[in-house]
């Protein structure tokens, strides 16, 4: 009987290895898993990109009557008709300066009437900014849209009340101002940058780590990249436990900024709770380190 006539098992040296339905199955399974797994996760990214400005922004579109704005202590500015804000109610015609308040990103800037509340007692006269798409102003809020808006608002203030003038961003607040000062030829005396990120790409990143979320965001908001040629005095006030701005943002952020600075970080506060109440000693801090000791002391503690 020659080889032709052997079974393969039976010829010295051949191995032989049976082709197992159920192995192929489930490798199959698998990789039916896999590609369905893929497909979700590319889908959620393509959701996440399309959506994202849904996600980052939350406008209130609630309008107060002029009535209401009275009781705070405040007036539409520069009209009720064609507000971008609200002013002090009293003009302060002796003021030693303005300040433009553009507030973070839930609510509206009537919201933010604590501000004039503090800063008005250092003597400064405070405009609080509304963004298009709050507050009863038309529009729809993106980078582009609310830096331009803000460049027209900071224009408006200089041309009404002068110098000095210094801004204040709250949170998202920081990207519209840092975003504006290098598009306006306006002097800035100061900035106070409360709650502030590096970079809205880097922060994105922290709180979707699971998605390639800094290669998908449209809205930059680089701060670092925005201040580098900003020659004014900076004061930096963090949380220490802020949630929605992990405190590692801001001090990369201020660790990037090369001109005259100062931090205060307010060590146990989360991000809605840093304490802001008006006779606080660290507003008139702030408001003296900005203004280089230029400004008056301001009502004392």
């Amino acid at each position: 009987m020659g080889l032709d006539s052997l079974p393969l098992a039976a010829v010295p040296g051949v191995r032989c290895y049976s082709h197992d339905p159920k192995n192929v199955s489930v490798m199959q399974e698998v990789w039916k898993i896999f590609l369905y797994a893929l497909t979700g996760y590319l889908a959620l990214c393509f959701v996440l990109f399309v959506f994202q400005r849904k996600l980052l922004y939350l406008p209130s579109q609630a309008r107060f009557s002029e009535e209401s704005i009275s009781s705070e202590g405040l007036r539409h500015w520069p009209s009720y008709d064609n507000f971008r804000g609200f002013i002090n109610r009293d003009d302060q015609i002796d003021a030693d300066g303005t300040v433009i308040v553009f507030h973070g990103n839930a609510g509206t800037a009537f919201h933010r009437s604590h501000y004039v509340q503090a800063l008005s007692k250092q003597n400064l006269r405070v405009i609080l900014a509304e963004y298009p798409g709050y507050g009863g102003r038309d529009g729809r809020p993106s980078e582009q849209v609310l830096v331009a808006d803000a460049l027209e608002t900071i224009t408006l203030a200089y041309q009404e009340f002068g110098e000095p003038l210094f801004l204040w961003g709250e949170s998202l607040g920081c990207g519209v101002v840092s975003s504006s000062i290098p598009q306006t030829e306006i002097p800035i005396k100061g900035v106070v940058l409360f709650l502030p990120w590096d970079t809205l790409p880097d922060l994105a990143q922290t709180h979707y780590w699971y998605f390639p979320t800094r290669w998908l965001v449209l809205d930059k908001f680089n701060n670092v990249e925005n201040l580098k040629g900003y020659e004014g005095r900076i004061a930096v006030l963090l949380a220490g436990n802020d949630e929605v701005v992990p405190v590692k943002h801001g001090r990369n952020l201020y660790a990037s900024l090369t001109t005259e600075k100062k931090l205060w970080v307010f060590e146990n506060s989360r991000h809605n709770e840093v304490p802001i109440a008006p006779q606080l000693k660290w507003w008139q801090e702030v408001v003296g380190f900005i203004s280089n000791g230029h400004l008056n002391p301001g009502t004392p503690y």
